[in-house]
C-alpha cells in the first residue's frame, strides 16, 4: 500500500511540475519573442564606418538607435541623419547647438563655447583645443549643429560653415537617436546623455526603453531554458528514485 501511494504522489508531482514548467516557458517566450518585437518596432541598428565619434563610438561599432521625431532632439545627442549637402548617406554625429545657438571654438582654455559660455566635453578624442581650427556660426531655426567626438577626424558643420544654413542641418533630417552600442561584445553599453548640456533650456533627453527591452529578452531566455530542463531533470531524478 504505501509503495503505490509513494508512485501515486510522485506522479502527481511530476505533473504539477510539468504544468509549472509549461506555464514557465511560455512565460518566457512572451517575454523573449515581445522584447525582440518592441525592440524592431522602436530601435534600427546602424553600423558607423569611421571613427568620427571615436572614443564615444568606434569604426565598425553597430549601433541601436531610436526613431524619434526630429523636434525630440537635444544638445549632447548623438544622432543618425542623412542630409544631400553632406553626400545623402546615413551619418552619426553629436549635437551641439540647436536653432538660436550661437557655436563657436575654442575659449581661452580651449573649450566648446555655446552662446558665450564654455562647455564640458569629457567625451572628446584628445585632451587638446575642442577643435584645431577655430569657427562661429549662428544656428538657424529648426536647425542643429554636428561635430563629431573625434573633432581632428571629424567632417562635420565645421566643414559645412559656407553653406546657406552655416554648416547647420534641418531637424527633419535626424532619421533616429543613439542609444547604445551592440556590438562588438567589449564595447556594448549605452551612449550616456553629457551632463554639461542638462542646465541648458530644453535640458537633455531621455534615453528610450532599450534597458528594459534587454532585460525582457534575456530573463525571457532564462525562463526559457529553465523550464525546458526540467522535464530531463525530472526523468533522471526519478530513474535514481526508482
Amino acid at each position: 500500500m504505501s509503495s503505490s501511494k509513494e508512485r501515486t504522489s510522485g506522479g502527481r508531482g511530476r505533473t504539477t511540475g510539468s504544468v509549472l514548467s509549461g506555464l514557465v516557458v511560455a512565460a518566457g517566450c512572451v517575454l523573449f519573442l515581445g522584447g525582440f518585437v518592441w525592440g524592431a518596432l522602436l530601435y534600427r541598428p546602424y553600423t558607423v564606418p569611421t571613427d568620427s565619434m571615436a572614443p564615444t563610438i568606434g569604426v565598425g561599432d553597430r549601433v541601436l538607435a531610436e526613431q524619434v521625431d526630429g523636434a525630440e532632439i537635444r544638445r549632447g545627442d548623438v544622432v543618425v541623419f542623412r542630409d544631400s549637402v553632406w553626400g545623402d548617406v546615413p551619418m552619426v554625429k553629436r549635437v551641439v547647438g540647436v536653432g538660436g545657438d550661437t557655436v563657436a571654438c575654442c575659449s581661452k582654455d580651449g573649450r566648446l563655447m555655446l552662446n558665450g559660455r564654455p562647455v564640458e566635453e569629457p567625451y572628446l578624442q584628445a585632451k587638446g583645443p575642442a577643435s584645431p581650427t577655430g569657427f562661429s556660426s549662428k544656428v538657424p531655426a529648426d536647425r542643429l549643429f554636428l561635430l563629431g567626438d573625434h573633432r581632428n577626424d571629424s567632417l562635420d558643420s565645421r566643414t559645412h560653415l559656407t553653406d546657406g544654413d552655416h554648416g547647420a542641418v534641418s531637424r527633419s533630417a535626424v532619421q533616429a537617436r543613439v542609444d547604445a552600442r551592440a556590438w562588438p561584445l567589449g564595447s556594448m553599453g549605452m551612449v550616456e546623455r553629457p551632463t554639461s548640456f542638462a542646465s541648458l533650456p530644453g535640458g537633455t533627453s531621455q534615453p528610450g526603453p532599450v534597458r528594459i527591452i534587454v532585460i525582457a529578452v534575456v530573463v525571457g531566455a532564462v525562463m526559457i531554458l529553465a523550464g525546458a530542463a526540467y522535464g530531463p531533470l525530472a526523468r533522471r531524478m526519478g530513474r535514481k528514485s526508482g
